[in-house]
């Protein structure tokens, strides 16, 4: 019992974190939920804490991690329990990162004189960044992006990144772990400079009243671009019965129905969702040929996912995900092949070790990613388009728009997901993208939420036909990256060197 009482408040903090994110959407819960975490660690031990810390991670992780077992046991053919244990093991990693910074949190509490308004934010900020590029990368569930709906504050993520966002939510919650730990440390070390936690309250406020007249300022200023009308079509097809052979006709006519419609708007491109057609484009004759001259009876652009084939041999064949564009004649004006595939999805990590296990996409040779950051080329604007999860990595979209751009597509298929949480935390993470980049986003997605998201993070949801307005602007963010957060990683190298964080 005394066991639990020791790490009831790592869980608490975990269930207030799990209420921030999609669906609960209690975003402004944040700001004080890692406190009763924070607070507990200063009765524990640097072990202690770690654990402390994996404790919280697993509680947060797996609340707001859970619904991945719908693609692993749903399409992947595993067990429902197996199911769960896959998330558990994703889980039990990725709380690795929680876990240590609990444990350095603590021992830089003990052995400095510094606030916990900047300790915490600092090194949960470092690890989190980290977490985003480790072993292929993982940032789901970052803080930052709980705070999508909280407009006037995720602006300065133009300059920051979303870490910013991180990094002031972490603050917060560090200050009101200060209010409540001056008196054990004036206690504890009797020449703690009072002096120094009031100045860094004082730094805070101004930062926080910083960070919000940028955003209300952003929020308010004109965009110079021109309106471009586009339509998304959300066509709803089962995963499972898309690559049917006898369900092909009536997948296609699905889209070419709907496009039909959303055609009397007049949009200057219609765009489809990941992986739309049930055919290889290209290297399916027949099948192709029907839809270029559907193409070449709209008159617009259309834009579409669709499996291609680049290699084929008898010995292998390689497929890529691709993103295919078609001119108003029905030529093929640009093809993107995804770059950032999805582990254990697409491809399988270390297949020569997990020969056993094989990608639950389906297909009938391997996936590969392609290499080239493009960007197709129209009479109304310039844009790339990321496909799926791409969304979800802040240093990999900034890549395409270092030159320039007007706005974003982003192509999925959420049918992975379910009914959860899924493709509403997905559609969450991609509000940053367009604030980051200053870009409108246009979103069509197979099922979970289509719309559009303009370059201030407003969005709209599951439209049909919508006018963006494009956006030249070239962010601090865009030209520099993440800037912030290795300002972060060397602050607190700095720090750790300083007090010798590792004896």
């Amino acid at each position: 019992m005394k066991k639990f009482r020791d790490y009831a408040p790592a869980v608490a903090s975990g269930i207030l974190v799990i209420l921030c994110f999609p669906v609960f959407d209690l975003y402004y819960l944040a700001w004080a939920a890692f406190v009763p975490l924070l607070l507990s660690l200063r009765e524990k031990t640097p072990r202690q804490s770690f654990t402390a810390g994996y404790i919280f991670g697993l509680s947060s992780f797996f609340g707001t991690l859970f619904w991945i077992y719908h693609s692993i046991n749903f399409y992947g053919g595993v067990s429902f329990a197996s199911s769960l244990l896959i998330v558990l093991l994703l889980c039990s990693y990725l709380s690795l990162y929680p876990g240590v910074f609990a444990y350095v949190y603590r021992v830089m509490v003990e052995r400095t004189k510094l606030p916990a308004l900047l300790i915490a934010p600092l090194v949960w900020v470092v690890l989190e960044f980290v977490r985003s590029y480790a072993f292929t990368g993982f940032p789901w569930s970052s803080i930052g992006y709980s705070q999508y709906r909280f407009l006037s504050v995720i602006q300065i993520a133009d300059i920051t990144g979303v870490y910013g966002i991180s990094f002031l939510v972490l603050a917060v919650n560090g200050a009101l772990t200060d209010v409540f730990l001056v008196k054990k440390r004036l206690r504890d070390m009797p020449l703690f400079p009072v002096s120094s936690t009031a100045g860094g309250f004082i730094v805070l406020f101004m930062v926080i009243a910083a960070t919000l007249g940028y955003g209300l300022w952003r929020l308010g200023q004109a965009r110079p671009g021109s309106d471009v009308k586009i339509a998304v079509v959300q066509g709803d097809i089962e995963q499972d019965k898309k690559w049917v052979p006898g369900y092909q006709n009536e997948v296609l006519q699905t889209y070419f129905d709907l496009t039909r419609k959303a055609a009397s708007s007049s949009p200057r491109m219609t765009v489809w969702p990941e992986t739309a057609v049930p055919f290889f484009f290209g290297a399916d004759k027949g099948n192709t040929g029907k839809l270029v001259s559907f193409q070449q009876g709209l008159g617009s652009y259309l834009l579409f996912g669709s499996v291609t084939v680049k290699e084929k041999s008898s010995e292998k064949v390689l497929l890529a995900n691709s993103a295919i564009l078609l001119g108003p004649q029905g030529n093929t004006a640009f093809i993107y092949d995804k770059i950032h595939l999805v582990p254990f999805g697409e491809y399988v990590p270390l297949r020569r070790v997990l020969f056993f296990l094989d990608k639950i996409v389906a297909g009938i040779g391997d996936y590969t990613s392609g290499r080239q950051y493009l960007k197709a080329e129209t009479d109304f604007g310039r844009f790339a388009t990321l496909i799926c999860y791409e969304v979800i990595f802040p240093g990999l979209v900034r890549k395409f728009y270092t030159d320039g751009g007007d706005f974003i597509v982003n192509i999925t298929n959420d049918a992975w997901f379910g009914k959860t949480a899924g493709p509403y935390q997905h559609f969450s993470m991609a509000v940053f993208r367009s604030i980051e980049n200053r870009k409108p986003l246009v979103r069509a997605a197979n099922t979970g939420i289509s719309g559009f998201i303009d370059s201030s993070g407003l969005f709209t949801r599951e439209a049909v036909a919508g006018e963006i307005r494009t956006d030249r602007t070239m962010t601090f963010y865009t030209k520099y990256g993440d800037l912030f957060s290795y300002a972060c990683i060397v602050l607190l190298l700095v720090i750790a060197i300083n007090i010798r964080v590792w004896r």
